[in-house]
């Protein structure tokens, strides 16, 4: 692969969501690895510079996380300038954002999600954590990076956990706890890369043990029987592929209890279509247990890069 055929690339990191400095530890790995490949690549950073300074370049590799970066945002202005992007187009990451919507895509393909409600100011929180179960999970429902996600143990905690996922979202999902297990699966073109089991040494994945804690452990292998695996990399493959997902991304999905014990029955949680590129990151993990360096994969995703 010649990279001087991509020409002048601008790598889009920072932004203004809550994911701001995720994102920027994020370009800037990237950044760096496409400048050892001898790309001509440039940061650039849409909270300090002008959009228009876009117009300078010939193809552009999106790491920005969470709003106005990887909702669709961002996507539609490289649209309107003609700029070739990495990740999915406009509508691919305004649904990969939105965790109702995209759950109601999926159930209406038949692939299982777990049982879930939206909530607002006025929800009969006892019937909801009554109807679900505990415990459960409050989210915002467009946010990442874990933002604004409460564990739910009893149904007296359900409303400051509503609180809290309102101050990042007007739209608030409670979602059924599914507790055997949560996997990952990355994608980079049409391959589905191998399964990342994840383990928390906290309560569950949060920002914390996404990005500042040592002691979560990833599995890769990650247990499961093969069968089942080359199955459900499959299955992320369709989920992802529902959404209109394209280039690469990333898929999530739990396992229950039952599962583990020997019922194959996993629940797709959500799609990642610009996914974290830290040294604590899952894409970069399954990359390298598929036999590929840190380099290769940015040059990869780079050169998948589109429109439309």
């Amino acid at each position: 692969m010649d990279v001087q055929n991509f020409g002048k690339v601008a790598v889009l990191f920072g932004g203004r969501s809550a994911e701001r400095e995720v994102s920027l530890n994020s370009g800037r790995r990237v950044l760096a690895a496409l400048q050892r490949q001898g790309v001509d690549a440039h940061g650039f950073d849409p909270a300090v510079r002008k959009l228009d300074e876009l117009a300078a370049f010939e193809r552009a590799f999106i790491a920005l996380h969470g709003r106005h970066g990887e909702d669709g945002t961002i996507q539609g202005v490289l649209e309107l300038m003609g700029i070739p992007y990495t990740g999915s187009g406009v509508l691919a990451s305004a649904l990969g954002m939105d965790k109702w919507r995209s759950k109601l895509l999926w159930r209406a393909a038949r692939l299982p999600v777990p049982e879930y409600a939206l909530l607002s100011g006025t929800s009969d929180l006892a019937q909801v954590a009554a109807e679900l179960g505990l415990p459960l999970f409050v989210k915002p429902v467009c946010e990442g990076s874990s933002i604004g996600i409460s564990k739910v143990k009893c149904a007296s905690e359900l409303g400051a956990a509503y609180a809290e996922a309102a101050r990042h979202d007007s739209l608030v999902i409670a979602e059924r706890a599914i507790l055997g297990g949560e996997y990952t699966v990355a994608i980079l073109g049409d391959q589905a890369l191998p399964i990342i089991k994840i383990e928390p040494g906290s309560e569950f994945y949060d920002y914390e043990a996404k990005y500042l804690r040592d002691d979560t452990a990833y599995r890769c292998p990650c247990g499961l029987p093969e069968n089942l695996e080359d199955e459900l990399r499959q299955q992320a493959l369709e989920a992802f592929r529902i959404l209109g997902g394209r280039g690469w991304g990333r898929v999530d999905f739990l396992m229950d209890e039952a599962t583990v014990t020997g019922e194959s029955r996993a629940y797709f949680l959500e799609v990642n279509t610009s996914p974290g590129m830290t040294d604590h990151s899952l894409v970069p993990m399954a990359a390298r247990a598929a036999g590929m360096s840190y380099d290769e994969l940015v040059v990869r995703v780079l050169a998948l890069a589109t429109l439309g």
